[in-house]
Protein backbone atom coordinates (compact mmCIF):
# COMPACT_ATOMS: atom_id res chain seq x y z
CA UNK A 1 0.00 0.00 0.00
CA UNK A 2 2.51 2.38 0.68
CA UNK A 3 4.44 2.64 -2.27
CA UNK A 4 1.29 3.24 -4.58
CA UNK A 5 0.47 5.75 -2.20
CA UNK A 6 4.21 7.63 -2.65
CA UNK A 7 2.49 9.73 -5.04
CA UNK A 8 -0.22 11.28 -3.26
CA UNK A 9 1.29 11.11 -0.04
CA UNK A 10 4.12 13.22 -0.81
CA UNK A 11 1.77 16.29 -2.07
CA UNK A 12 0.65 16.48 1.70
CA UNK A 13 4.68 17.97 2.85
CA UNK A 14 5.92 19.18 -0.32
CA UNK A 15 8.82 21.23 1.33
CA UNK A 16 10.15 17.73 3.50
CA UNK A 17 12.90 17.33 1.12
CA UNK A 18 16.66 16.96 1.22
CA UNK A 19 17.11 20.05 2.83
CA UNK A 20 14.63 18.75 5.34
CA UNK A 21 16.75 15.69 6.17
CA UNK A 22 19.46 17.41 6.25
CA UNK A 23 18.62 19.56 8.86
CA UNK A 24 17.14 17.11 11.17
CA UNK A 25 19.96 14.76 11.12
CA UNK A 26 22.32 18.11 11.93
CA UNK A 27 19.68 18.84 14.79
CA UNK A 28 20.21 15.56 15.87
CA UNK A 29 24.00 15.23 15.66
CA UNK A 30 24.12 18.79 17.97
CA UNK A 31 21.15 18.55 20.01
CA UNK A 32 17.51 20.36 19.93
CA UNK A 33 15.65 21.91 23.08
CA UNK A 34 15.69 19.45 25.84
CA UNK A 35 17.28 16.97 23.44
CA UNK A 36 20.67 16.48 24.41
CA UNK A 37 22.77 15.63 20.87
CA UNK A 38 23.03 12.14 19.43
CA UNK A 39 27.01 11.77 21.21
CA UNK A 40 26.26 12.99 24.69
CA UNK A 41 23.02 10.64 24.94
CA UNK A 42 25.11 7.92 23.56
CA UNK A 43 27.67 8.74 26.51
CA UNK A 44 25.43 9.15 29.02
CA UNK A 45 24.20 5.44 28.13
CA UNK A 46 27.44 4.33 27.83
CA UNK A 47 28.49 5.62 31.30
CA UNK A 48 25.42 4.13 32.47
CA UNK A 49 26.06 0.42 31.72
CA UNK A 50 29.67 0.72 32.89
CA UNK A 51 31.53 1.30 29.48
CA UNK A 52 29.77 -2.01 28.06
CA UNK A 53 29.07 -0.46 24.42
CA UNK A 54 26.57 -3.01 23.28
CA UNK A 55 24.69 -2.42 26.67
CA UNK A 56 25.08 1.39 26.00
CA UNK A 57 23.52 0.32 22.18
CA UNK A 58 20.41 -1.48 23.28
CA UNK A 59 20.04 1.63 25.62
CA UNK A 60 20.39 4.06 22.99
CA UNK A 61 18.25 2.10 20.75
CA UNK A 62 15.18 1.84 23.48
CA UNK A 63 15.10 4.99 24.42
CA UNK A 64 14.79 6.47 20.79
CA UNK A 65 11.91 3.69 20.20
CA UNK A 66 10.32 5.19 24.05
CA UNK A 67 10.44 8.53 22.17
CA UNK A 68 9.53 7.39 18.59
CA UNK A 69 6.17 5.92 20.00
CA UNK A 70 5.42 8.86 22.13
CA UNK A 71 5.25 11.01 19.39
CA UNK A 72 3.72 8.78 16.76
CA UNK A 73 0.73 8.20 19.05
CA UNK A 74 0.28 12.31 19.62
CA UNK A 75 1.02 13.25 15.78
CA UNK A 76 -1.57 10.69 14.94
CA UNK A 77 -4.58 11.15 17.39
CA UNK A 78 -7.10 13.28 14.94
CA UNK A 79 -8.80 12.63 11.67
CA UNK A 80 -8.55 13.64 7.74
CA UNK A 81 -8.84 17.42 8.44
CA UNK A 82 -5.46 17.11 10.47
CA UNK A 83 -3.34 15.13 8.26
CA UNK A 84 -1.93 18.30 6.28
CA UNK A 85 -0.77 19.77 9.39
CA UNK A 86 -0.03 16.59 11.54
CA UNK A 87 2.07 14.55 8.67
CA UNK A 88 4.64 16.92 8.38
CA UNK A 89 5.25 16.87 12.08
CA UNK A 90 5.09 13.51 12.42
CA UNK A 91 7.41 13.08 9.53
CA UNK A 92 9.34 15.75 11.03
CA UNK A 93 9.96 14.16 14.57
CA UNK A 94 10.96 10.59 13.15
CA UNK A 95 13.16 11.93 10.88
CA UNK A 96 14.66 13.35 13.94
CA UNK A 97 14.68 10.74 16.48
CA UNK A 98 15.73 8.18 13.95
CA UNK A 99 18.82 9.74 13.01
CA UNK A 100 19.37 10.53 16.94
CA UNK A 101 19.76 6.97 17.48
CA UNK A 102 21.45 6.15 14.38
CA UNK A 103 24.15 8.89 15.17
CA UNK A 104 23.96 7.82 19.02
CA UNK A 105 24.94 4.07 17.67
CA UNK A 106 27.97 4.85 15.16
CA UNK A 107 29.05 7.05 18.05
CA UNK A 108 29.38 4.25 20.31
CA UNK A 109 30.58 2.17 17.12
CA UNK A 110 33.99 4.85 17.06
CA UNK A 111 32.70 6.42 13.85
CA UNK A 112 33.07 10.44 13.80
CA UNK A 113 29.85 12.38 13.31
CA UNK A 114 31.23 15.43 12.01
CA UNK A 115 32.73 12.93 8.92
CA UNK A 116 30.12 14.22 5.87
CA UNK A 117 30.82 10.23 4.75
CA UNK A 118 29.06 9.18 8.60
CA UNK A 119 26.61 11.35 8.08
CA UNK A 120 25.65 9.60 4.69
CA UNK A 121 25.81 6.37 6.45
CA UNK A 122 22.84 7.82 8.84
CA UNK A 123 21.11 8.80 6.06
CA UNK A 124 21.41 5.58 4.39
CA UNK A 125 20.22 3.47 7.46
CA UNK A 126 17.60 5.45 8.09
CA UNK A 127 16.09 3.81 4.59
CA UNK A 128 16.18 0.53 6.24
CA UNK A 129 17.76 -2.99 5.47
CA UNK A 130 15.00 -3.66 2.58
CA UNK A 131 14.73 -0.31 0.79
CA UNK A 132 18.37 0.20 1.26
CA UNK A 133 18.84 -3.56 -0.65
CA UNK A 134 16.64 -2.15 -3.56
CA UNK A 135 18.20 0.65 -4.12
CA UNK A 136 21.50 -0.80 -4.19
CA UNK A 137 20.18 -3.39 -6.56
CA UNK A 138 18.78 -0.78 -8.80
CA UNK A 139 22.11 1.24 -8.68
CA UNK A 140 20.77 4.02 -7.15
CA UNK A 141 23.16 3.72 -4.01
CA UNK A 142 26.59 2.41 -4.62
CA UNK A 143 26.29 0.36 -1.06
CA UNK A 144 25.48 -0.31 2.32
CA UNK A 145 26.07 2.51 5.31
CA UNK A 146 29.16 0.96 6.19
CA UNK A 147 30.48 0.96 2.55
CA UNK A 148 29.64 4.57 2.73
CA UNK A 149 31.18 5.65 5.95
CA UNK A 150 34.48 3.89 4.91
CA UNK A 151 34.29 5.29 1.09
CA UNK A 152 37.57 6.97 0.02
CA UNK A 153 35.70 10.16 -0.26
CA UNK A 154 32.63 11.94 0.48
CA UNK A 155 30.38 12.42 -2.51
CA UNK A 156 27.90 15.36 -2.28
CA UNK A 157 25.67 14.26 -4.77
CA UNK A 158 25.72 11.37 -3.16
CA UNK A 159 24.12 12.96 0.11
CA UNK A 160 21.98 14.74 -1.73
CA UNK A 161 20.11 11.54 -3.42
CA UNK A 162 20.24 9.92 -0.24
CA UNK A 163 18.11 12.85 1.53
CA UNK A 164 15.70 12.65 -0.75
CA UNK A 165 14.99 9.27 -0.69
CA UNK A 166 14.92 9.15 3.24
CA UNK A 167 12.65 11.68 2.56
CA UNK A 168 10.09 10.12 0.79
CA UNK A 169 10.20 6.83 2.31
CA UNK A 170 9.17 8.58 5.35
CA UNK A 171 6.18 10.47 4.04
CA UNK A 172 5.03 7.08 2.10
CA UNK A 173 5.22 5.12 5.42
CA UNK A 174 3.77 7.53 8.08
CA UNK A 175 1.28 8.98 5.34
CA UNK A 176 -0.12 5.88 4.28
CA UNK A 177 -0.47 4.35 7.79
CA UNK A 178 -2.25 7.90 8.56
CA UNK A 179 -4.93 7.41 5.45
CA UNK A 180 -5.52 4.05 5.82
CA UNK A 181 -6.45 4.42 9.80
CA UNK A 182 -8.41 7.61 9.20
CA UNK A 183 -10.28 6.54 6.36
CA UNK A 184 -11.09 2.72 7.96
CA UNK A 185 -11.99 4.13 11.41
CA UNK A 186 -13.29 7.45 12.90
CA UNK A 187 -11.89 6.83 16.36
CA UNK A 188 -9.09 9.23 17.17
CA UNK A 189 -7.73 7.38 19.75
CA UNK A 190 -7.22 4.14 17.61
CA UNK A 191 -5.04 6.32 15.00
CA UNK A 192 -2.65 7.54 18.08
CA UNK A 193 -2.63 3.76 19.32
CA UNK A 194 -1.40 2.78 15.35
CA UNK A 195 0.66 5.77 15.03
CA UNK A 196 2.46 4.81 18.24
CA UNK A 197 2.65 0.90 17.22
CA UNK A 198 3.92 1.54 13.82
CA UNK A 199 6.24 4.61 14.46
CA UNK A 200 8.34 2.40 17.59
CA UNK A 201 8.37 -0.31 15.86
CA UNK A 202 9.96 1.11 12.56
CA UNK A 203 12.31 3.09 14.87
CA UNK A 204 13.28 -0.11 16.41
CA UNK A 205 13.61 -2.15 13.01
CA UNK A 206 15.84 0.50 11.82
CA UNK A 207 18.24 0.22 15.12
CA UNK A 208 18.83 -3.47 14.98
CA UNK A 209 19.37 -3.03 11.35
CA UNK A 210 22.57 -0.24 12.58
CA UNK A 211 23.78 -2.51 15.43
CA UNK A 212 24.39 -5.18 12.70
CA UNK A 213 25.86 -3.35 10.05
CA UNK A 214 28.05 -0.58 11.58
CA UNK A 215 30.88 -2.49 12.68
CA UNK A 216 33.30 -1.51 15.40
CA UNK A 217 36.02 0.95 14.62
CA UNK A 218 38.70 2.42 16.77
CA UNK A 219 36.89 5.05 19.51
CA UNK A 220 39.04 8.15 20.01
Amino acid sequence: MGRNLAPKVTELAPHLTAGFVHQALDRAIRGVGPLDGAALAAEKQLDEQKGDVDKGIREVIENNVRMAGAQGFLTNIGGLVTMAVMVPANVSGLALLQSRMIAGIAHLRGYDLDDKRTRNAIMACMLGEERLLALIKKKKLPGTPMALATAPVYDPHLSTVLANEVASELITKVAGIRLAVTVGRRVPVVGGLVGMSADAYATWRVGRYVDRELLPRNRR
